[in-house]
């Protein structure tokens, strides 16, 4: 699934042989969980979590989220989502961060009509991601 969505968007991918790979190696470990939804699966989110200094808790972040187009709108996603909160409060976290695309209005709106948003308390200024690949 996470071939097909990087496939969906136009974004490169390293393919299904490769990406198992990774996934079975993050898997080992306790940082990384994959949720899946729908039997067989149709719908996943990759979770990741880490110290941070400003929270006693792990921070988690969701690497991704997805729900194969056909069943976009059976509220599958919004199930991904809570399942996920429910996850990150259940191992003591406080905070789970979402990175989107900043033309990917639909994303946005999503993770917005679940609270989910791009400002600090009491701030009107977007938040901003960077990245460098290294």
């Amino acid at each position: 699934m996470l071939h097909d969505f990087n496939t969906e968007f136009e974004t490169p991918t390293p393919g299904t042989a490769e990406l198992t790979l990774r996934i079975a190696k993050l898997l080992a470990g306790e940082d990384v969980v994959v949720l899946l939804i729908g039997a067989p699966p149709c719908g996943l989110a990759v979770l990741s979590f880490r110290p941070n200094v400003w929270y006693e808790g792990p921070v988690a972040i969701l690497d991704e989220l997805y729900v194969q187009p056909a069943l976009r709108g059976h509220r599958l996603g919004s199930a991904l989502l809570a399942a996920v909160c429910d996850l990150v409060r259940g191992r003591g976290g406080a905070l789970l961060e979402i990175n989107v695309d900043g033309d990917d209005t639909d994303a946005r709106r999503f993770y917005e009509a679940r609270g989910f948003t791009n400002t600090e308390p009491n701030g009107t200024e977007p938040m901003l991601y960077y990245y460098q690949e290294l």
